[in-house]
């Protein structure tokens, strides 16, 4: 898995299958045309692709695939493989190689607690900044206080004061709009610092029956909550969660009941704002730990003769990526992608100045593909458009550099074993050899990576994307994991 070699580049060979469905006319005859012309198909690849293009359960279905041979840059099958089509969380592939390209996997976040120490007292603000740690937790605030207890810190003179100045003030990443009434944790926005992926999580564990369930919110300190949740009989469980904006804050309404003999319950929603929230949760955690604030929670900067009095360093960029890839978390995607804008094109991070460095990337690596849009990192609601020809040449200039070639496959869910992919072939798993990125929205289904290959052959490269398939998802997530099985067993059989 952490192997590493060097393949030349060597010519492409593209099988070029047009796409007569979008005209009208059968595109079985146009598919099998191709696959004779190419030299280099496979032809039971070109059946089983020539098939998914005239299937009727997803007739009116976009189609977008390419299967290349990663040793030759031949092209084994495809289909409208040069069509932009929306990859849903396929955009991922994209933050994940751009950022081990142009960032590399030992990249890691920066964040700190400054002020000017006078004996027990931080006289002044204490200063929380980050470079957008997409991973910073709650447990990692008490550590960064545990280095101010052992400083002898006893009492915050001051202010806590949240210092944004490395993101814009643009919190909601590009098409994220499109829902805004959404709470659900996956469309939380975006900050330089932020904490438990800017979401609050409301804990409730049951007492006895006819009693007020006991209630918690992690990180402390930012929801002001009312009302209760009662501990019923077995198989109970109505707990309400109603969130509104109180300021830079929330309000929470609890009600329903949670089964007594139920387990410790989680509920996890996005903030509105997150400006302040890892601020008032440190605050928290300083009054936690004993250390009295005498001040109030506030953006802003900073100042006077401030020294960093505690410092947390994330993991590297390469294990953060595993969030991004096995996972498919849109918070992590998104703050990588914007930390791209920053560390390439200048501070303040805009997520439009992420876009145009992806963009250029693609082009130098001559990996554009005309139609190619890219907007946001996560590939979450309608944004980005991008070909299945040039996800595989992203995953092909991946595979064949050496430095990035271990990580890009590692953060990638591993078929019928683990992340997104771990109840998808699992009779084909025994190898380990399916890796790949899945992608779903409501008229979006995608699948693209790898299937590695035996020693003595080359791996594979593949993408798979269809479009205008809402209620049909099932359809098109079968026909592509047929398509991965084939590749699987031309690689693997004896």
């Amino acid at each position: 898995m952490r192997r590493a070699a060097f393949l030349g580049l060597v010519s492409v060979v593209l099988l070029v299958v047009t796409d007569a469905a979008s005209q009208g006319a059968d595109p079985a005859p146009q598919a099998q045309k191709s696959a004779k012309e190419s030299g280099g198909s496979v032809p039971e690849l070109v059946t089983v692709v020539r098939a998914m293009a005239r299937d009727k359960s997803i007739r009116d279905a976009e189609v977008g695939v390419e299967v290349m041979e990663i040793d030759s840059g031949t092209v084994w099958a495809a289909y409208g493989e040069h069509t932009p089509l929306n990859p849903a969380s396929n955009a991922k592939v994209f933050t994940a190689a751009a950022s081990l390209a142009l960032l590399h996997g030992s990249f890691r976040y920066q964040t700190t607690l400054s002020g000017a120490l006078k004996g027990s007292s931080v006289d002044g603000p204490l200063v929380l900044r980050s470079n957008g740690d997409p991973s910073l937790a709650t447990e990692d605030l008490y550590g960064l206080v545990r280095d101010l207890v052992a400083r002898g810190v006893k009492k915050i003179e001051g202010d806590i004061v949240v210092d944004q100045r490395f993101f814009d003030g643009e919190n909601t990443p590009p098409a994220f709009e499109q829902q805004p009434n959404e709470w659900a944790y996956f469309r939380a926005p975006v900050s330089a610092v932020a904490v438990n992926e800017n979401t609050i999580t409301l804990h409730v564990r049951p007492t006895s029956e006819g009693q007020n369930a006991v209630v918690s919110f992690d990180p402390p300190g930012f929801v002001d909550a009312e009302g209760a949740v009662k501990t019923k009989g077995e198989g109970a469980d109505t707990v309400g969660l109603a969130l509104s904006a109180n300021g830079k804050r929330l309000s929470a309404k609890l009600s329903g009941a949670v089964a007594e003999d139920a387990k410790l319950l989680h509920y996890v929603r996005r903030v509105e704002d997150p400006t302040l929230l890892a601020g008032y949760a440190l605050k928290a955690v300083l009054e936690d730990r004993g250390i009295k604030v005498t001040g109030e929670v506030k953006a802003g900067q900073g100042g006077g003769k401030a020294n960093t009095l505690a410092h947390h360093e994330s993991l590297p960029l390469s294990t953060l990526l595993y969030s991004l890839g096995k996972q498919s978390d849109n918070f992590y995607a998104e703050m990588v992608f914007k930390t791209l804008g920053g560390e390439k094109k200048g501070r303040p991070a805009k997520s439009v100045d992420a876009a145009g460095v992806v963009t250029k990337w693609l082009q130098d690596g001559n990996m554009l593909e005309p139609g190619t849009v890219i907007k946001n990192g996560s590939g979450l609601f309608d944004a980005n458009r991008v070909t299945a020809h040039g996800v595989a040449l992203v995953l092909r200039d991946a595979w064949n550099d050496p430095t990035r070639r271990a990580e890009m496959v590692a953060q990638l869910s591993i078929g019928g074993v683990d992340g997104t992919l771990h109840k998808r072939f699992k009779s084909r798993s025994k190898h380990m050899a399916i890796r790949a990125k899945t992608g779903t929205l409501d008229d979006v289904i995608a699948l693209s990576g790898y299937v590695l290959a035996p020693p003595g052959k080359s791996p594979v490269a593949f993408s798979i994307m269809f479009n205008k398939v809402a209620g049909k998802g099932g359809a098109a997530r079968s026909a592509a994991d047929e398509l991965v099985e084939k590749i699987h067993d031309r690689l693997w059989s004896r």
